[in-house]
């Protein structure tokens, strides 16, 4: 192309050549027709054939210059033009086919750049799309900091759950977007010792507390290059909790296994050794230890059949059932505690109100909160029980006289084994996974049980139970 280039450039100089050399052989023809012996009239003649040739030289010239311009000049305009944008980003311009060998061949040339440029670009933007799809999809927050500890990277995670936006945070360090000092601390460490760091951080967020799990790496490049480093913050406040939740009912439970046992294996340890003689002495002690294998009895019970209820292997049977009903017999079953307390019902209820659910899970519900009520109220006090029905579901309310709860103790009633007064409900009986109980039978029917209470003055518990049959969990 380099040869052709030149030999065209060559011949364009050889043709303005020859026209002036043809021009100078023309003029030298005239010379003899300067001298003073020369008809004045011949030299005009002369001088007007001389001014119309160099005219048409000149249109000639002209002429062979404005192809030279067109053929080489304005190509090379249109391809400066092409490149210009092609550097600015504009990967979509191309440049037009000219005719010609020379031309053909520099325009596929720039174009074919140009669709390399453009490819390369489409697959920046994907790569740079995935990798933004990825980061925002992580689940947990995500900072990248430079070499410099500057913030170049930031997802929606981390502005979620820091209530920070990353336009605030681009290409501040990490010491002035308000982490926690102990994750500013390993971050530094991180900058020193260019290793991989795992810890948990407890940070305060709007009033709550929020477990991390932080890991922290280095960035290193494909030519093993330090770009900076990447922080993981993932959330294990549930975790934390369900932990901690395991460890209560741990304990708990060997708590309340022990009190029984260690009464069963004491006054059967005195009796067999005969430290008892007296018959009634004997009796209260065979009574004290039937009571308590009754208590273990039941706290086994009910562990299992809550098990069986947090595991969904327990069946809800689905039949119409008529709630007043279900009110009536529950009071059959504890008439005897109310009698030893001396407590009076008072019921507000339809005759009949029939929905669809299972009896004996209803049973059995409203039976815990009325041993409940019973067991945290004074004798001689009202219960009252109230079976109404308000648009689509049911509602039934036990309330009582009782101690009552205080407000910071309400979101822990329904949790396993915990309870108000301890010693009152070990004196009723109580296994403390009532209201536990309650509360998941009452959500496998897709209802809701939500309490009231003040202290001193008594407790409300409702229970929302939907009049249209669903498709109830197992």
């Amino acid at each position: 192309m380099k040869n052709y280039y030149s030999s065209l450039l060559a011949a364009s100089a050889i043709i303005l050549s020859v026209l002036l050399i043809v021009l100078g052989i023309i003029l030298g023809q005239f010379f003899h027709l300067f001298a003073e012996s020369v008809d004045p009239k011949i030299q005009q003649m002369y001088w007007v054939y001389l001014l119309f040739t160099l005219v048409l030289v000149f249109v000639v010239m002209m002429f062979v210059m404005a192809k030279i311009l067109q053929q080489y000049v304005r190509p090379i305009d249109h391809f400066t033009n092409v490149t210009h944008q092609l550097a600015q980003g504009n990967y979509s311009a191309r440049a037009q086919i000219e005719d010609g060998r020379l031309n053909h061949q520099l325009t596929m040339a720039i174009n074919q750049i140009a669709r390399n440029l453009q490819e390369n670009s489409i697959l920046r933007e994907m790569e740079a799309e995935r990798l933004k799809t990825l980061v925002s999809s992580i689940g947990s927050s995500l900072l990248m900091f430079g070499r410099s500890g500057a913030v170049n990277l930031v997802n929606k995670v981390f502005e979620e759950t820091f209530h920070r936006k990353s336009e605030d945070l681009m290409g501040r360090t990490y010491k002035d977007i308000g982490l926690p000092e102990d994750i500013e601390t390993e971050i530094e460490q991180i900058f020193l010792t260019e290793e991989v760091r795992t810890f948990q951080s407890m940070v305060f967020l709007e009033n709550e507390i929020c477990h991390l799990e932080v890991y922290g790496a280095p960035v290193i490049g494909e030519n093993g290059k330090w770009l900076g480093i990447v922080i993981v913050m993932h959330d294990i406040t549930e975790l934390v909790l369900l932990e901690q939740v395991r460890k209560d009912f741990v304990a708990n439970v060997s708590h309340e296994l022990k009190t029984p046992i260690t009464s069963i294996k004491g006054f059967s340890e005195m009796l067999l050794d005969g430290a008892v003689e007296d018959p009634a002495v004997q009796q209260n002690f065979y009574e004290i230890m039937y009571k308590e294998s009754n208590r273990l009895q039941l706290l086994i019970e009910d562990l299992l059949r809550l098990s069986n209820m947090e595991r969904g292997s327990f069946e809800i049977t689905s039949t119409e059932v008529d709630v007043v009903d279900i009110v009536n017999q529950s009071l059959q079953i504890v008439r005897t505690k109310l009698q030893e307390k001396r407590m009076e019902v008072v019921l507000h209820m339809p005759d009949h109100l029939t929905i669809s659910a299972d009896h004996d899970r209803l049973v059995q519900v409203m039976v815990n909160l009325l041993h409940n009520a019973i067991a945290y109220s004074q004798e001689e006090t009202v219960i009252t029980v109230t079976v109404e029905k308000i648009k689509d579901y049911v509602k039934l309310t036990v309330s009582d006289q009782g101690i009552g709860i205080m407000q910071n103790e309400l979101p822990r009633l329904f949790e396993r084994f915990y309870r108000i007064d301890r010693a009152r409900s070990r004196e009723s009986g109580g296994t403390g996974l009532g209201l536990a109980i309650v509360k998941h039978i009452v959500e496998a029917h897709h209802g809701l049980v939500t309490v009231d209470s003040e202290v001193g003055v008594g407790t409300e518990f409702h229970v929302q139970l939907p009049c249209v049959e669903k498709t109830f969990e197992t």
